[in-house]
């Protein structure tokens, strides 16, 4: 990884408004402040550094701009990513119904002698590949992307898709396919490394997921097979409610050492070199001023730091969806899509992002939208090694996005 040499001082001075040492709510999904973007936009910290991108030969930056907000109005987040060094941009066909997609575009159309500065990467959410990746060319106004991932993929890839990778790439419309996985997130990996073709993978990473032991062995695998790693979802956002005592408790140890609770989860897994970004969702400048001072920021965690993290995520393991769908929805004879409605409900009470939440769990066919309330899910509370009340969150999910 390329080191900045930055120091905290020098940072902190050269940051000015939101420095590492900005409070806010648990509930958001980074730091953020009061202060103006127009002052965000004057000051011109150190690039933000980049790592490998497994073997594929590309460096990236190790945070990542995510796109899931209207960037038709946020151009200024735009540019304040590439003068700081966050030049790895993610976006999908359907964030916000494509302006998302079409505000990169804006601004790429305007400042074309950036393109080759940035790693652009969307997702394919349906339909035939070619007329998606087609669509999504002309909504980026660039003849390629850097990454295509499938969106949400649970695995298994056809021979039919590999052979469209392939083709893909030797048009020079892709230059690594890939996928990106919010549940079963191990098992994927492992697949993915067993294939042997996969570039890159977007995955669900966060302080407690990393803990675990198949998730450990699922990146050491990702990684000998040279896959790219971008982690997403890197706060850990709870199903149930956003903030608790355990989030204060956590928050007040990591003041003490300048920096939130939020910059200490990217920083903790920034602490593992296999991660090549952490991609996070910034629709401001001051959220990503934040972020880009936990990037250049070079304290390292104590090892009493990562015994809190460890204690905050098993206080906080009843409230949190891990993704572990391989066992909760065969449990209930895959009655119900528990992942994807724990994943819309987690947009709705973590982010405060009702538009994602609506539109995520929107997507699910009605008949099983419809039907949550009415099944049974004993067996699949049973089975859930975070002894979450499913039964309840279904319920409570139909009510707020039904």
């Amino acid at each position: 990884m390329k080191n900045n040499n930055v120091s905290r001082r020098d940072f902190v001075k050269a940051l000015g408004v939101v420095g590492v040492g900005s409070i806010v709510g648990a509930g958001q999904s980074l730091a953020q402040s009061t202060a103006p973007a127009d002052a965000a936009a004057s000051v011109k910290p150190a690039k933000v550094p980049t790592r490998p991108f497994g073997k594929t030969g590309v460096n990236v930056s190790m945070l990542g701009l995510g796109g899931i907000f209207d960037v038709l109005s946020n151009q200024l987040v735009l540019k304040q990513a590439m003068d700081w060094g966050v030049t790895y941009w993610d976006t999908a066909a359907g964030y916000n119904g494509g302006r998302s997609e079409q505000g990169m575009g804006m601004y790429l159309e305007k400042n074309p002698e950036v393109r080759k500065s940035i790693f652009l990467v969307t997702k394919h959410e349906g339909g035939d590949m070619t007329d998606a990746l087609t669509k999504s060319l002309e909504q980026l106004k660039t003849d390629y992307v850097d990454a295509y991932f499938l969106h949400g993929n649970t695995g298994g890839f056809s021979a039919e898709t590999k052979a469209w990778a392939e083709k893909t790439k030797a048009d020079k419309k892709i230059r690594f396919f890939g996928f990106s996985t919010h549940s079963n997130m191990a098992q994927n990996l492992q697949d993915a490394a067993k294939a042997g073709w996969i570039d890159c993978i977007m995955l669900k990473y966060d302080h407690a997921i990393m803990q675990t032991d198949d998730m450990k062995s699922a990146m050491d695998a990702a990684t000998k097979a040279g896959i790219g790693l971008t982690a997403m979802k890197t706060q850990g956002g709870a199903a149930i409610k956003a903030e608790t005592d355990a989030d204060l408790k956590m928050g007040g140890h990591f003041i003490k050492s300048g920096f939130t609770q939020q910059q200490a989860k990217l920083k903790i897994l920034w602490e593992n070199p296999q991660i090549s970004c952490l991609c996070s969702q910034m629709g401001n400048t001051t959220v990503l001023q934040a972020n880009v001072a936990a990037a250049l920021d070079k304290t390292t965690l104590t090892a009493q730091d990562h015994a809190v993290m460890r204690e905050y995520a098993e206080a906080t393991r009843s409230l949190r969806c891990a993704g572990c769908t391989q066992l909760c929805e065969p449990a209930c004879g895959y009655q119900a899509p528990i992942g994807d409605v724990m994943r819309a409900l987690m947009y709705h009470r973590s982010y405060g992002d009702v538009e994602l939440a609506r539109t995520t769990f929107h997507k699910l066919p009605e008949f099983a939208r419809r039907g949550l309330a009415g099944f049974d899910y004993a067996a699949a509370e049973r089975a859930c090694p975070n002894n979450l009340p499913i039964a309840r969150l279904m319920r409570e999910a139909g009510e707020l996005m039904g």
